[in-house]
């Protein structure tokens, strides 16, 4: 299917969630289509919720009261869940995107996955690991300082990221030709096919600075001028 003709409910969890980022997921969303459904779901009375009431009628999010009844217990959870749930089983929706810091939707998301649909997540550094893995593609709203040439200082502790290293290894493994070089471009692919890895949440604009910053593989340009990478151990 054509991305730009792809059709994407927007769930936001406004309690959960940054009103000044906003724009920032929207440019992010409109790469695979267009919104048909924005919903966000909070107690509309409580002052907290201030900032996202001003960006309502901008941006034409129909907002959906949920009254905290019960101390401890998220109403505005539960509505999103059914609203999602009704949503994918009625609507001609083809991503769902859920904008939170929560890890109660991670088996909603693991169920809309198995519906078929691409699932966007967009949520603070402090979003557990759990719905963060879930998604298809999950963005941070408050990256890593971003580093956008390879001569940039690396992010600390990006070397001693473990998951990271051996994702990157991984994917370079499954996809290197016999003197050990893999393309760049289905790297990528098969890591999107694994996890929801985006560079951009360890500071840099695209995968090749990522690997520029990391001395433990080898890059370089090939005949045709598109970027192959080399685990440095398997340098001859």
């Amino acid at each position: 299917m054509n991305e730009l003709k792809q059709k994407i409910a927007l769930f936001i969890d406004a309690d959960n969630a940054p009103a000044n980022k906003f724009e920032s997921i929207l440019s992010e969303v409109a790469k695979y289509g267009v919104i048909t459904i924005r919903r966000a779901y909070g107690n509309w009375k409580s002052p907290t919720l201030k900032n996202w009431e001003e960006l309502l009628h901008d941006y034409a999010i129909q907002p959906i009261q949920q009254y905290d009844l019960t101390k401890g217990k998220n109403a505005s959870d539960i509505a999103l869940v059914i609203d999602a749930m009704d949503v994918m089983y009625t609507k001609n929706i083809d991503v769902m995107c859920f904008v939170s810091s929560d890890s109660d939707f991670t088996p909603l998301v693991t169920r809309v996955l198995a519906e078929g649909k691409v699932v966007l997540g967009f949520g603070e550094r402090k979003t557990p690991a759990p719905f963060v893995n879930a998604c298809s593609k999950f963005l941070f709203l408050d990256p890593e300082q971003k580093n956008s040439s390879s001569n940039s200082k690396k992010p600390k502790n990006i070397k001693s990221d473990t998951k990271l290293i051996n994702l990157l290894r991984q994917a370079v493994d499954a996809i290197e030709d016999g003197d050990g070089w893999a393309a760049l471009g289905p790297i990528g692919s098969h890591i999107s096919n694994k996890t929801s890895f985006d560079c951009r949440n360890y500071g840099f604009s695209n995968l090749s600075n990522l690997f520029k910053a990391i001395d433990l593989f080898e890059i370089k340009r090939d005949a045709d001028n598109l970027y192959v990478v080399r685990d440095i151990r398997k340098k001859k």
